[in-house]
């Protein structure tokens, strides 16, 4: 008896050992495919790549400045020359990203209640959802450009642009917050006879407030280099002179404006980073 139990066990172990391993036999041979089928349809191309890193290294080498210890303070002063017109620029672009921010937050945070499944009705939940997915769809320069052809040339346009990605991106985080709330709360405050609306106010907007904050401060940053390039489309900031300097391969141009941009964007990395870790550990 205990023998035949053994070998059943045995054999029971051993059947699923070899659908275990046949499973992981095609998994991989699934995606071993899709790589291949992904690297035909890309045209990836060792070869061309292999002649392309010189040509690339080339251009970037282009745009280095010429710094020397000696005249240093002359070189640096001739390579950011533009320091004057850079920075309003570089300012407008983390006003764009600041008032994109702000007002997609705005409203994902009125949509994230209606778009929680535990928090409203299906039907209301998938209308919704739908609606932020087609906000958070669209890229942004597609954004930028379609606002540039209804309202003109200017910040305003990206401004729009970013609040409505935003409000797509944030609006989905926003509501998978609100799910994570536990749900006694809300029935505490419907007992005391409040309504949906002060329902979520006490009873699951508490409870979301640091994940929310932190989401919106991690967008703040995403944002900021998303309105880096929106100039590229004429929606405004930093980004249309860099786009300039492109087309009149003003190389050293391009460097300076670029190395702004990246101190820029880590400064506020660095920034919002720790003031995420501070609402966390509130």
């Amino acid at each position: 008896m205990a023998s035949a139990a053994v070998l059943a066990a045995e054999g029971r172990f051993r059947a699923a050992r070899a659908r275990h391993r046949l499973s992981l036999a095609l998994g991989g041979g699934a995606l071993l495919a899709a790589t291949l089928l992904a690297a035909w349809v890309g045209e990836v191309s060792l070869g061309r790549l292999a002649r392309g890193l010189p040509l690339a290294w080339d251009y970037v080498s282009r745009t280095l400045p010429a710094l020397r210890w000696e005249s240093l303070g002359a070189d640096l002063a001739y390579w950011m020359w533009g320091l004057p017109d850079w920075l309003p620029l570089l300012g407008d672009t983390l006003l764009i990203a600041y008032a994109g921010t702000v007002l997609g937050g705005a409203v994902a945070l009125a949509l994230s209640f209606p778009a929680a499944a535990t928090l409203a009705p299906p039907a209301v939940v998938a209308v919704v959802r739908r609606s932020l997915e087609l906000a958070r769809t669209v890229p942004t320069l597609v954004l930028a450009l379609m606002f540039v052809y209804a309202f003109g040339l200017g910040p305003f346009a990206g401004v729009l642009a970013i609040a409505v990605h935003s409000a797509g991106a944030l609006g989905k985080l926003f509501a998978e917050e609100h799910e994570n709330a536990a749900l006694g709360p809300v029935e505490a405050v419907r007992a005391t006879g409040g309504g949906w609306a002060a329902q979520m106010r006490f009873g699951v907007l508490p409870q979301s407030l640091p994940g929310m904050l932190s989401t919106g401060l991690l967008r703040f940053e995403i944002n900021v280099r998303e309105a880096s390039v929106l100039g590229i489309v004429g929606a405004g900031g930093i980004g249309e002179e860099l786009y300039l300097a492109v087309r009149q391969f003003e190389y050293q141009d391009i460097s300076a404006i670029l190395v702004l941009i990246l101190a820029t964007v880590a400064a506020i990395d660095l920034l919002c980073g720790r003031l995420r870790r501070r609402v966390i550990g509130a």
